[in-house]
This record gives C-alpha cells, structure tokens and sequence, in this order.
C-alpha cells in the first residue's frame, strides 16, 4: 500500500458560495470582459457587469416562477453562453442545477428528472421541450426553451421581485449545500447522481489554481469550451475560468471548431484524448494528401525525440537544429490550426498515451494530463507545467491524498470528494469507505516521486483462460492512436488468448481509399476486409503489443462494418466505451473470432 499526500495551499472563506465571484468581479473590474459569445461571424464581449445582471434577472424569474431554495432546476442544453448564465442563476437563487446531456434519450430524461425530483426544465431547442412532453411521472412544473428566449422570459417574469429578496436567497448559500447532482453518464447500469457541493467546485477552483497557476491564474488567458458542460470536466473549467475572471468562449458546434479556435485564439483548452488523436491525424492526413507524408513522419520523430532530451536537460545540437526547421515547416502550421496562441491543453476523462503527449509537446503544445471521476469533481491528480511527467496523470491536486489500496486499487481522499449519491444511501457507502477513502474503482501506482499512473479500471481486468490477468486500456489506446481507427475494444476474459474488436475513423477512410485507388466513397462495411488496410490496422495491433509481454498481446483482431456511437448506445456522452453493451451487440462476431483456427500457440 502506497500513499501519498499535497498540502492544501489555499482556505476558503468561512461562509460563501459559488457566486461570490460574480459579485466580486462585478464590483472590483466590471468592465472586464468575462464571457465571449458567437454571433454570426463574430464574437460578442459580455463584461463582468453584464454577466452578474444577467444572471441576477434570470435568478429573479425563477424565484418569480415558485423556484425554492434546494430545489432541482435541470438543465439541457450543448455547450453555450446560455449554460452558464442559467447554471449561475440557478444557484444564485439557491436552487441546485441538475444537468442533462442534450444528446440523452427520452428515457434518459425522463430517468434524471424523476429520480432528482426537478420541479423546473431549462432546455435549448423545441426538439427537447418534445422529449420533455413525452415523459411523465415527473414533477416538472416550468419549463423554458433558450432558443425560444428563455432568459428575456425569465428577466421579465422576475422584474417584480426585489433586490433583498434576490440578495437574501443568495446569500443563504454556504459552502457545504448542494451545487448541482451530475448524473455518471455510465458505462454500465442506470446513472446515478453525484452530489456536489459548493465546497467541492470552490475546491478544486482553489486547488487548481494553485497547482497551475501558469494556465489558470495570469489575467491575460482565455479559452473556449467545447466539451459537454453536463460533464463535470468542462463545469469545473467554467467555475474555475469565472473565479478568476479569465474569458470563456463557447463552441457549442463541433463542426465549427476548427473556425471558432482560429478566430477566438485561446491561449488554453480543455480537450478529451480522441480531441488529440483527431487534430493529429488531420494533420497527418493533410500532409499525406499535399505528398509530404514522409516530411510529417520525420517531423513527427524530431519533435518526439526533441520532447524526451528536453526531460534530460540536454537536447543535442543537431536535434534542436532539425526541431527548429521543422517547427517553421510543420509545428506552426498545426498550432495555427488551434488558433496560433494556444501554449497549454488540459486533458481528462481516458489515457492520453506517451507517444501524443511528446508529439504536442514537441510542437509548442504542452498537455497537462489529470485524472478524476464525477464523484470527485473531476480531478484527484493533474501534471504541473513545471512538475510534469508524461505517461503519468501527474501528482495528486493539492489539499488531496492518494492511496494504492492492496488489491491495486486508486482511492482519493479530500475536499473534492463528493457527499453521496443522491437518495442512494447504500451505494455511497459501498464508495466511500469509513476513514472518507473514495474507492475509484480504477487500479495504478505511484511512484517514488508522487505522480500517479493509471492502469485500467479493476472491474475491466480481463483473466485470460490461462489465468493472466490482462489490462485492456494501454493496448486499446495505442490501437486507437491509428488514423484508421476510431474505437477499440480489446476482450478475451476467460479466453484462451486477447483479441480486439476494431471499428473505422470516417474521417480517414476517404483519404486512405483515394491514397489505395479506390472509390472515395467507400464505406467501413467496403473496406473492413480489404487486405491492404488489414495489414494497416495489423501494424497498430503490432505496435500495442510490442508495451506488452506475449501473454497479453492482442492474437487477433476484427474490424466492423459500423463505428460506435453515442447515439448507436455504445459510447457514453464522454465517449467512454460501454463494454457491457459492445460485448452484447457484438456476441455472435466474438464467437466467430475465436472459432477460427490458430496456427500460432496461445
């Protein structure tokens, strides 16, 4: 058993709330310009002042609509300048925001609502205010559309409530009352709600800060969000950029990311490894296209090569020559793509993977990699800009302590965790442990020096027929790190030896069938068996195996005709893999893959 332990380096305020820091900035700077919204073409400044108004109205029309203190407002929306403004207004009227995926079936809604008792629905289109009609035993009483002008309804609904009023709900807040109940999108079973706390997100705010504060606290920063702000990852960016005054922009549009990035040109993101893997095989993809793939491929050596002498302290000579070139040739073009003046990345939610995180680095790019759960406000570990390894999720946050358990297993213990799961009294103590240890349910280590390194998650070691226990996440990220592939799932619990089931990147297969002579409009169900993109996909397989000993490598692997999707059921909104669901879906394939002849031994 292994612990370890960072000292808090900030106290928060005997009583207060999330929004204090509205009311601070609106008084201190009310000119700064906080949130950024796109119209159009263009992006339009709100100052602090504005922002606390605004969401000081819309408090007002919720308390003006019979909203009570405590109670559950949910919240469906994508990821836009309206979330925010909602999610602070719910609190400043001292309710407790409950989000909803925007992509989340009826069922789902209807689950969330139900089981948190919401008594009021903000939603972003009339589609949802559909699916919002289709579900029943609820006890939703008010429902809002944004695009149908939910914040002037709000405003003018609250125009008669006073200022005291409004201030003396808002005040009544402290710390250790209920923030918001995030449900875990799940990759098995039916979601459950986290209670969160204001002291939780006004933690990790602090904590964060504090551990990089290059990124979070220097005045001039900024960023775009694009994740989902139902997901606690993209939320505590949101608390954390509003504590300090940074400016947030919102991408709610993926397909315009590209767009919003080269025109907002944040100085840092917040991204999910697929992001990466995206952006690098985009750009790999260009480069074959233009007939310079072999330029890219040798970039790509230089600067991953440049990324490891630089932890020595000592880059030779002739490497910081060829990185330079290669940085007017290739790198700046990359990180243009991201806006030009993006120097940090924070990454969460799976393993970036050693192989990407030198690659960025490389290029000017440094990602920050953490570790966390819903249950722990997200992160319970973060890399520093100048405490950093790469492959490791970096040393615990402070104020926070870690614990290998004996079995493997990762516990947290700290102002981040949790309070419980709402109305689930059984399952919280089967998570949190009598001395207050979260068990993550996830397995790693910690090293000599305090970084910790994740494994996989103990529910998902597989016990190969022979008895070896086999880790699926490092052999399934670096399949996926291929620009053929988009997901992998790798099996073989109580199997004689580890297979994979694969599925295409869209994205590439055009590119690939034009470079290999075929119809541009090839589909995954046309290519899965083509024999030159077998031996692709036999090369990333190849690649994993060689991280691995015998007994753990992937023996065979088959590709399908269709990817998995969030909306298909197979991925969660976070685009964590349902295992579960791909192994039901898929059972006849598996079957089929292990039937076949070996020659090779097992």
């Amino acid at each position: 058993m292994r612990e370890t332990t960072e000292p808090a380096l900030v106290e928060l305020p005997d009583h207060g709330s999330l929004t204090d820091a509205l009311v601070r900035h609106a008084v201190a700077t009310p000119d700064r310009v906080t949130l950024v919204r796109r119209v159009g073409d263009r992006w339009i400044d709100t100052t602090a002042s504005d922002f606390h108004d605004m969401v000081r109205s819309t408090a007002k029309g919720l308390i003006a609509a019979g909203v009570r203190a405590g109670d559950r407002v949910a919240l469906m929306s994508r990821t836009r300048h309206e979330w925010t403004i909602c999610d602070y207004a719910i609190w400043y009227a001292g309710a407790i925001t409950v989000p909803i995926y925007e992509t989340s079936s009826v069922e789902q809604m209807q689950w969330i609502l139900r089981d948190s008792g919401a008594v009021a629905l903000i939603v972003e289109t009339q589609r949802h205010l559909e699916q919002a009609h289709q579900t029943t035993e609820t006890v939703v009483q008010h429902r809002w559309v944004i695009d149908g002008g939910a914040l002037d309804q709000l405003a003018s609904l609250g125009a008669g409530v006073a200022d005291a009023d409004v201030d003396e709900r808002r005040q009544a807040v402290d710390w250790d009352d209920l923030a918001t109940i995030v449900y875990t999108s799940g990759t098995t079973g039916v979601p459950k709600g986290c209670e969160i706390t204001h002291r939780n997100l006004q933690f990790i705010a602090a904590a964060a800060t504090t551990a990089i504060p290059e990124v979070l606290s220097d005045k001039t920063n900024s960023t775009v969000l694009f994740l989902p702000l139902a997901h606690i990852f993209g939320r505590i960016i949101q608390v954390i950029v509003v504590d300090q005054s940074l400016k947030l922009g919102h991408a709610p549009d993926a397909k315009h990311l590209v767009d919003d990035l080269g025109t907002f040109r944040p100085t840092f993101i917040l991204a999910v490894p697929r992001v990466f893997e995206k952006v690098y095989n985009a750009a790999r993809q260009k480069a074959v296209e233009e007939g310079k793939g072999r330029i890219f491929d040798v970039a790509v050596r230089v600067c991953i090569a440049w990324s490891k002498a630089s932890e020595s302290g000592h880059v030779p000579v002739r490497l910081a020559l060829a990185h330079r070139v290669f940085d007017a040739l290739v790198y700046r073009k990359i990180r243009e793509r991201l806006g030009g003046r993006v120097v940090y990345a924070i990454s969460g939610g799976a393993a970036l993977g050693a192989r990407l995180g030198h690659f960025f680095r490389g290029i000017g790019l440094q990602v920050l990699e953490g570790y966390g759960l819903t249950e722990t406000t997200a992160p319970l570990a973060v890399n520093r800009v100048r405490r950093f390894r790469i492959g490791s999720v970096g040393p615990a946050l402070p104020g926070v302590s870690l614990r290998i358990d004996d079995d493997g297993e990762i516990l947290g213990r700290g102002g981040v965790i949790f309070r419980g799961y709402w109305g689930n009294p059984e399952a919280t103590a089967e998570a949190i442990d009598a001395e207050g240890w979260f068990h993550t349910g996830d397995i790693g280590h910690i090293d000599d020096d305090g970084f910790l390194f994740i494994t996989g998650r103990k529910k998902e070691l597989l016990v190969t027929a022979n008895g070896k226990n086999v880790a699926p996440a490092p052999l399934e990220d670096r399949i996926r790190a291929h620009a053929l592939v988009s997901q992998c799932l790798v099996i073989g619990d109580g199997r004689p030896y580890v297979a994979a089931l694969v599925t295409l990147d869209e994205e590439a297969l055009a590119p690939w069938a034009r470079a290999h002579g075929l119809p541009e409009t090839s589909t995954a169900a046309d290519l899965r068996t083509h024999p030159e993109l077998l031996t692709d996909i036999q090369h990333a397989v190849d690649a994993a195996n060689r991280r691995v000993s015998q007994a753990e490598s992937v023996r065979r692997f088959l590709v399908l005709e269709e990817d998995w999707t969030e909306a298909g059921g197979q991925l969660t909104p976070s685009l964590k893999v349902k295992r579960s669901v791909i192994m039901h879906e898929h059972a006849d394939d598996i079957e089929a893959l292990y039937a076949q002849p070996r020659n090779e031994e097992s």
